[in-house]
C-alpha cells in the first residue's frame, strides 16, 4: 500500500504509471478522487457539527451548574458515594494443614483443591476440616 501512495503523491511516477491510460480513462479516474475528496469533506464538517454541538451542550450544562450553585467537583462527590462497593470476600469454611505445615484455606465455594480431595480419598471427612 506504501508504494501505491509513493506513486499517487509523487507526480513523476504518477505520470509514468497512467501514461498509458486515455483521456477518457484518465478523467473517469479523477472524478472518482473527486467523490472521495468530497465524501472526505462532507464527513470532517460532519464530526465539526458535532464536536460543536456537544460544546454547546457543555456550555449550557456548565450555566445551570453555575445557576444552581454547584460545580464538578460536587457531581465527583455524589459518583464517590453512588459508586458500587467492592465485593466483600467470602468467609473461609475449612482450612486443612498437610504434612509440611502449610495452612490451605478454603470457601467451600468452587472446584475442591487438590489437597482436600485427596485426604477425603484418604478417608478423612470435610466436615473435620471446618472452621465452624
Amino acid at each position: 500500500m506504501s508504494e501505491f501512495l509513493d506513486i499517487l503523491t509523487h507526480g513523476r511516477r504518477l505520470q509514468g504509471a497512467v501514461k498509458e491510460l486515455s483521456i477518457e480513462e484518465l478523467e473517469e479516474v479523477q472524478e472518482k478522487l473527486a467523490n472521495i475528496v468530497d465524501k472526505r469533506k462532507e464527513k470532517a464538517l460532519e464530526q465539526e457539527k458535532e464536536v460543536q454541538q456537544k460544546r454547546e451542550k457543555l456550555a449550557a450544562i456548565k450555566q445551570q451548574m453555575e445557576e444552581a450553585g454547584l460545580n464538578v467537583e460536587d457531581l465527583q462527590a455524589l459518583s464517590n458515594e453512588t459508586s458500587k462497593k467492592t465485593g466483600k470476600k467470602r468467609p473461609v469454611k475449612y482450612k486443612l494443614v498437610d504434612e509440611k505445615g502449610v495452612e490451605h484455606p478454603w470457601t467451600g465455594i468452587g472446584r475442591m483443591p487438590r489437597v482436600y480431595k485427596d485426604a477425603l480419598d484418604s478417608g478423612k471427612s470435610l466436615d473435620s476440616f471446618s472452621i465452624n
